[in-house]
């Protein structure tokens, strides 16, 4: 067991989401600045977050990727800011190695790695530091997520790629108990396949807690249709975690808290 395990009976663990970027899908430039983002983060921890993502580059469909020393500016001063005062862990949301590397010297705990540790790099800084990481699944690139999406049937091949990636972190040196799973909602699926995924999180588990990420994204319409964006991720959650999930990357932490009871 991990701490990332939710037990028998409770609810799973929230990860609020901060991006700290001109362009997210969701909340793009409101949190640029690095008092704006400061202070969400406070917000984001007041509502009952367990963790907090801070992420400098969005990988919204259709995106182009920001240079990485673009992405350390955004997020760097916040976390140096905010992690000491914290008592909850933050999380940095990037694919890079470099990134992620500065981010944990300003105190990150855990590196969320929307590529899934396909980059060597990053899997010999997650052995060598001792950080928590997510793997998350995605077909595809940001800039490919609305035209290339995955063939039927989908969810085996995810499950494969998570247990592959898992089972490599391992055996590079990574902590069995550091590792969490992402199925990756919304990273080249198709509607039918993302609520295939939030109605049987269980499935991707492999031993690992497994996150879902539902908030917002634009599947939403088709699995609850005629739902604003923040009443569909309520539900999605709440589909989450009735199917298993350990942890919900969410953007409005208290609706989701409060939704799930």
């Amino acid at each position: 067991m991990t701490r990332w395990h939710r037990s028998a009976g409770s609810p799973p663990f929230l990860m609020g989401i901060l991006n700290a970027t001109p362009d997210s899908f969701s909340d793009g430039g409101m949190f640029l600045s690095a008092e704006d983002a400061v202070r969400h983060a406070f917000e984001l921890a007041d509502a009952g977050a367990d963790i907090i993502d801070i992420g400098g580059e969005s990988t919204r469909p259709g995106s182009d990727p920001v240079a990485a020393r673009t992405e350390s500016e955004r997020i760097i001063p916040v976390i140096r800011e905010v992690a000491p005062s914290l008592s909850i862990p933050i999380s940095v949301d990037t694919r890079r190695p470099e990134t992620a590397e500065a981010a944990l010297d300003a105190g990150a705990e855990i590196v969320n790695d929307i590529c899934g540790l396909t980059d060597e790099r990053m899997i010999r800084l997650i052995a060598s530091s001792g950080a928590e990481v997510v793997i998350m699944h995605m077909h595809g690139t940001p800039k490919t997520l609305a035209s290339d999406v995955m063939a039927d049937p989908a969810l085996p091949d995810i499950k494969r790629f998570l247990a592959g990636q898992a089972l490599a972190a391992i055996e590079a040196g990574v902590g069995r108990n550091k590792i969490i799973l992402d199925p990756g909602v919304g990273f080249g699926k198709t509607p039918e396949q993302n609520m295939q995924i939030v109605r049987g999180s269980d499935h991707f588990s492999c031993g690992f807690p497994v996150l879902i990420g539902p908030s917002r994204k634009r599947f939403l319409a088709h699995g609850f249709p005629g739902m604003d964006p923040d009443d569909a991720t309520a539900e999605a959650a709440k589909a989450s975690s009735e199917s298993g999930a350990d942890i919900l990357r969410v953007h409005d932490v208290s609706r989701i808290r409060s939704a799930l009871g």
